[in-house]
């Protein structure tokens, strides 16, 4: 094991269930609830949950997150080493595996796709996530104004320096500054490979990608369905049990939950918010549900670019407004907690009660503080994709901040989470929208550089501050765990003067599944476990 791989795990184990005793078929096939991804199936351009999840099933990384803790495995890296504190790392990978063509996995592909995903030219959203490589700056060009994506001056150099081959199965990766962090953080599919195929047409590779993972992509009809198939020379231990998967997109999670209930499909990752209420879904499907806590949280963006919403007392206020306990127990039955953080529960570094009294409701201090904004908005919207259980809630919250304020507020439906996503990355948003963060690895470090930093990948309301910059630099290049974790801790300790986002609730999962499925687990991540699921 490589130096800090094993010094962050979560304390929450997966959930697991496996029914009455039957055999299990090594073949057979299920079909998972799913929605249309953002964009085309490239690692580093997939930053939301419904392409990752395709994502992870296509391609391999160097490490794998295990689905019962979280702890970093060894996956096509054979070790990551360090021998000078952190700065320089070794990588050495595991001989033998191959892509979906048939060309073998090599240390080029690691660098080739980690310096295309961060030259900004190239588009892709999570390039961010090489910020902590020497060479980084240079190969990108940020936006001069922060006022949005437009035209900026090409970069000096197309390559990062901290890139290194040394060898077909050996690369080096020199960082800006030590971080034991970065092993952990290799796990996340922004740095799985690319294969050469896909230089040689980026877009077309996109609709048809070629992994080097568990499955295979056997046929994609947009807005209908997606199925991948197993790769039955796949070199990794997480070799799938079942044949087939099948990801059917719904536009109405009710429709789906149906459709489960019947048998028409097999999974449903999180159940409608209607069948919260009495725990009606444990009553639908007593000995094939769970419910268990996830590293996934609730958030408001808020468009900070828009005169109105630049104002952080506005959003203290907006949040303020908000009555976290009684929406939480009467929209969600309990089965999410309030948030008073930006950090959530389950990762190395939480600590709790950070926001205090700008997260907690007190309808006449936000009022007040409402009022002595010199710029407000004269009417909130609150924008959310239509396809999934976010109306109620959202109009739950939007009824709290207009009793409490006395400000007109409304929701407002996108049609599919694709739409929505888009209208938010392009800065096309005209007030507050919904905002939820899967964690990418289990560590603080991840809800506040990818979604606060000043053009962090999802920093969807263009927040920006040089003081709370400076110090997650800081604690980027702080080698020690321990060390750079209170630095990150004093980073999230900032916030509640600034207010970025308003955070609402963390969550518990209620997932359902048919009878048809025989071992079904979800990680801590809340996705369900490819590799174990067994078809009866």
């Amino acid at each position: 094991m490589a130096v800090g791989l094993t010094a962050v795990a979560l304390a929450a184990a997966g959930c697991t269930s496996t029914p009455e005793p039957e055999t299990p078929k090594n073949d057979g096939s299920f079909i998972i609830s799913w929605g249309e991804p953002q964009n085309p199936l490239v690692p580093a351009g997939t930053s939301e949950t419904q392409g990752g999840v395709v994502i992870d099933a296509l391609f391999t990384g160097l490490t794998n997150y295990a689905a019962a803790d979280a702890k970093t495995e060894m996956a096509n890296a054979e070790s990551i080493t360090s021998a000078d504190g952190g700065t320089t790392w070794t990588v050495k990978l595991k001989s033998g595996w191959k892509w979906h063509d048939g060309t073998p996995v090599t240390a080029k592909n690691y660098v080739d796709a980690w310096n295309y995903a961060a030259y900004t030219p190239n588009g892709l959203i999570n390039g961010t996530f090489f910020g902590d490589i020497k060479g980084y700056a240079d190969v990108t060009s940020e936006d001069p104004d922060g006022e949005g994506p437009k035209e900026a001056p090409k970069p000096a150099k197309d390559k990062m320096d901290g890139l290194k081959v040394v060898d077909d199965t050996t690369f080096e990766v020199t960082l800006g500054g030590p971080s034991n962090l970065w092993p952990i953080k290799v796990g996340y599919s922004a740095f799985m490979p690319l294969p050469d195929v896909f230089f040689k047409d980026p877009a077309a590779f996109g609709q048809k990608p070629v992994g080097n993972g568990p499955f295979k992509l056997e046929s994609w009809t947009k807005n209908v369905e997606l199925k991948v198939t197993r790769n039955d020379d796949y070199q990794g231990t997480d070799k799938p049990k079942v044949k087939d998967v099948i990801f059917r997109v719904y536009t109405d999670d009710s429709a789906a939950y149906e459709d489960v209930k019947q048998g028409q499909i097999d999974f449903q990752q999180q159940v409608p918010s209607a069948k919260l209420i009495g725990d009606l879904y444990k009553t639908d499907f007593p000995s094939a549900s769970s419910n268990k806590p996830v590293s996934t949280s609730a958030f408001i963006a808020m468009p900070t670019w828009l005169p109105g919403y630049n104002d952080p007392k506005v959003r203290q206020a907006l949040s303020m407004a908000i009555d976290r306990k009684l929406i939480t127990e009467k929209i969600f039955n309990k089965t999410r907690i309030p948030a008073n953080g930006w950090v959530n529960p389950n990762m190395a570094g939480y600590k709790a009660d950070v926001c205090g009294e700008f997260c907690t409701f007190d309808a006449a201090k936000a009022k007040a503080l409402f009022e002595s904004a010199t710029t407000k908005p004269k009417e909130i919207s609150l924008a959310y994709n239509g396809d999934a259980s976010h109306k109620d809630w959202v109009d739950a919250v939007c009824n709290s901040i207009q009793t409490s304020l006395g400000v007109p507020c409304v929701g407002k439906p996108f049609p599919t989470f694709g739409e929505f996503r888009t209208l938010v990355t392009t800065q096309k948003m005209t007030g507050m929208s919904r905002a939820g963060w899967q964690a990418d690895y289990p560590h603080i470090e991840n809800w506040l550089n990818p979604l606060l930093k000043t053009g962090a990948s999802s920093n969807d309301g263009k927040f920006s501050d040089a003081a709370f910059d400076a110090k997650l630099k800081e604690a980027d290049g702080t080698a020690d765990l321990a060390a750079a974790e209170k630095l990150y801790q004093e980073a999230e300790a900032m916030l509640p003067a600034l207010m970025p986002t308003i955070p609402l609730w963390h969550s518990s999962q209620q997932s359902v599944w048919s009878a048809k499925l025989g071992t079904v687990t979800i990680n801590t991540f809340g996705e369900l476990d490819l590799a174990t699921v067994t078809v009866k």
